[in-house]
């Protein structure tokens, strides 16, 4: 019931009312609540006028106890009348007068008696104590779904449609927030230096450090680089450079040419034909094929769209089952890289077989689970070599969401809640390989 109304009390049988001598001084009877009008054609004829006459003249019914049932001083009401005025009466919106009537009525009638009773219970549902704000998580679930179900207009490669699908669920989140959100501090997380490091911007730094970072796919695929041709290829020189060149800190504005560049990118790949998969996107000291640096830009507009929602304390939900396999997957296979490349600096243990064609060298099974989960076998001695369950040395054990949390930095190789079996010097190196992979 809505603050600030009053409910009131009946009399009878049905408890206490507002003619019992109890009410406040400042008591206002609520308006009388009209009857339902019927429908024009289904109206009944009007009474002939020795109908009218006799509706018109007071109810000349002897009362049970032996006095007028209207009362001195009181308008004597028929029983239709009475009737129609149940609603009204179980609502508490008749007038005293109305409600002294009603009752009296109730007392002889056995059968507005039930009806009365019928229509207490129904009001108590009407007055049910519940929010009528919407579930915070509605939008979420009606995107996903619309994600899941409308066909593109553009036929879309499957590789890129969880590029599509995050920068579509981020772009929602930014447009429900408010124009001072966009400058609500953001703790951007990734692992460095053998240890997790963070840096601080705002909602818009990190949409705009999304947007250059993007600049790179868009390059390859021959579009305007936002930052210019002459800007670094380094993901994270890229950013330093957008926000120190910026006079003033991002705000909202920054939206509409990331929304644009995302649309013109799922637009260009869309009518670029097959080919344009292994189109190579360098990230300055590596390099990607289109398909997984898309698939890598998804992972990241994830990672960062659920950074903004923390900080605006708004629900964001993990990507669905089949796009978050995709996103685990290409960290599976970029892992042998990287772990070879921390072997080279000093920071793994050497490779312990000499991996030829006939040998593959050991393996760990990385078994992840949850939705998008699966089995993958990361190869340990050799980036050039295909895991084997049947060189398979070690196991580790870890939730999907935990897993990406890991590779983008968010979590320590300690903090990581993995179960682990056999080799704990393979399963420490690729754990640490697996938080390397994260960057600004």
């Amino acid at each position: 019931m809505a603050a600030g109304k009053r409910t009131l009390p009946v009399t009878g049988p049905f408890g206490s009312g507002p003619n019992d001598g109890r009410e406040p001084d400042d008591y206002r009877p609520f308006p009388r609540i009209p009857g339902p009008r019927s429908a024009p054609d289904d109206m009944a004829p009007p009474p002939r006028a020795d109908e009218a006459a006799a509706a018109a003249r007071p109810d000349t019914r002897p009362d049970p106890n032996g006095t007028d049932a209207a009362g001195p001083g009181r308008e004597a009401l028929t029983h239709t009348v009475l009737t129609s005025l149940l609603g009204a009466w179980a609502l508490a919106a008749c007038s005293r007068e109305e409600t002294a009537l009603v009752e009296a009525h109730l007392t002889e009638c056995a059968a507005c008696a039930d009806e009365a009773l019928r229509l207490r219970d129904a009001v108590g549902l009407l007055h049910a104590d519940r929010t009528l704000d919407l579930d915070p998580a509605l939008r979420s679930r009606v995107l996903e779904n619309c994600l899941g179900r409308r066909p593109p207009r553009i036929p879309l490669p499957e590789w890129a449609a969880p590029y599509d699908a995050e920068t579509a669920r981020l772009d929602a989140l930014l447009r429900d927030i408010g124009d001072a959100e966009w400058h609500a501090p953001v703790r951007l997380k990734w692992f460095e230096d053998e240890r997790t490091t963070s840096r601080k911007t705002t909602v818009a730094g990190v949409i705009a450090h999304l947007m250059v970072v993007d600049g790179l796919v868009s390059a390859a695929l021959g579009r305007d680089d936002p930052l210019g041709a002459d800007a670094p290829a380094a993901p994270a020189d890229r950013t330093e450079d957008c926000w120190r060149a910026a006079a003033v800190p991002p705000t909202g504005t920054v939206r509409e040419p990331w929304r644009e560049q995302s649309h013109d990118l799922i637009r260009t790949v869309s009518f670029a034909g097959r080919g344009v998969a292994e189109l190579s996107v360098s990230y300055g000291g590596f390099g990607l094929p289109l398909r997984d640096a898309l698939l890598d830009r998804a992972f990241e507009c994830w990672v960062h769209g659920t950074d903004i929602a923390e900080a605006v304390a708004y629900p964001y939900v993990p990507p669905t089952g089949a796009h978050l396999h995709q996103m685990i997957g290409l960290a599976a296979r970029l892992l042998p890289g990287t772990l070879a490349a921390r072997r080279r600096s000093g920071l793994a243990a050497p490779a312990r077989d000499l991996v030829t064609a006939g040998s593959p060298g050991r393996s760990l099974h990385l078994e992840v689970e949850g939705p998008g989960g699966g089995d993958w076998y990361i190869a340990l001695d050799s980036p050039a070599a295909i895991g084997s369950p049947e060189r398979s040395v070690a196991l580790v054990a870890l939730d999907g969401v935990e897993f990406c949390r890991l590779v983008a930095g968010h979590v320590s190789p300690e903090e990581a809640a993995a179960g682990q079996d056999g080799d704990r010097e393979a399963i420490r190196d690729v754990l640490f390989a697996a938080a390397a992979m994260s960057r600004l």
